[in-house]
């Protein structure tokens, strides 16, 4: 579950009341997402107030027991990959291992002119940064804490080819289904080219469930009705995916003020999900 970490509705215990209610219908994963300079660029799409990652996720790691928590994604060129490192080495220890790091090079360039970051080298940046962090956690005793998977997002091809360089998942955000077919098998090709190991596929999806079933080439995966959404869930996991995140913010800030819409929408695809026929398949042959 991707949870709004940003907008006028926002505080710190809403934020409390989400990752309570998205542990206790069960979900595995809690993601936040990454902005540091609230630019004009980046209100357009979340509004102030924005609650920084690193700081929101170790304060809810204390109101939760069991569910992951990740962010997706970090923006990588914006901070110093070794506090980089060492923060998120940090809150995997006190966590007790449950840290994610989702990572993306990052669009606003509003934000990165006011952080001082140049835009054009973002990509390369990301990399470098990446390489570095990978190499603080495996020197340097202070920053060991466990494994942290990186889960690489970015859904053109650059995106693709650092995921299989660089991250132990591919992310992509919010697509449609035949799209994510296709980049599949792409995903598959580079790492072949590569000679490396397909990176897991951990899709970040719309949840919007509607009373009436939504068609259409351009439907986003998760859009629809509850049936709709069920299957699509299916068709992600004969994909291969064994984790999908769920995103229910659309594009206006007022959502924000109401997020029992979304806890109702969470809690239909929780309650459902267990019946579907091959998630029963799977039960009875474990039995």
């Amino acid at each position: 579950m991707n949870i709004p970490n940003f907008g006028p509705g926002t505080d710190p215990d809403v934020l409390g009341r989400w990752a309570r209610t998205v542990e206790a219908l069960g979900y595995d994963l809690l993601m936040i997402s990454d902005h540091v300079v609230v630019t004009s660029d980046v209100a357009e799409h979340y509004p102030a107030p924005f609650y920084e990652p690193f700081t929101t996720l170790s304060w809810l790691a204390g109101l939760t027991e069991r569910v992951m928590l990740g962010t997706s994604v970090l923006i990588v060129p914006y901070r110093h990959p070794l506090l980089t490192a060492r923060m998120a080495a940090n809150l995997n220890r006190i966590s007790g291992g449950r840290l994610i790091l989702g990572v993306g090079t990052g669009w606003a360039r509003q934000e990165f002119a006011a952080l001082g970051v140049p835009f054009e080298r973002r990509g390369r940046l990301t990399d470098d940064h990446l390489r570095a962090m990978h190499a603080a956690w495996a020197d340097e005793e202070d920053y060991r804490a466990g494994r942290i998977p990186i889960w690489v997002g970015g859904n053109g091809d650059a995106g693709l080819r650092r995921a299989v360089r660089l991250g132990e998942a591919w992310h992509p955000l919010r697509m449609t289904l035949p799209w994510l077919r296709g980049a599949v098998d792409r995903l598959k090709a580079v790492a072949d080219e590569l000679e490396r190991p397909v990176p897991a596929l951990t899709p970040r999806i719309v949840l919007r469930l509607t009373d009436a079933p939504v068609t259409g080439p351009e439907r986003l995966a998760g859009v629809g009705t509850a049936e709709q959404i069920l299957d699509d869930l299916e068709e992600l996991r004969l994909l291969g995916s064994e984790t999908v995140v769920l995103d229910p913010f659309g594009s206006d800030p007022a959502e924000t003020f109401h997020p029992q819409a979304a806890w109702r929408a969470l809690a239909t695809v929780a309650d459902l999900w267990p019946r579907t026929p091959a998630t029963r398949e799977r039960s009875d042959h474990d039995t």
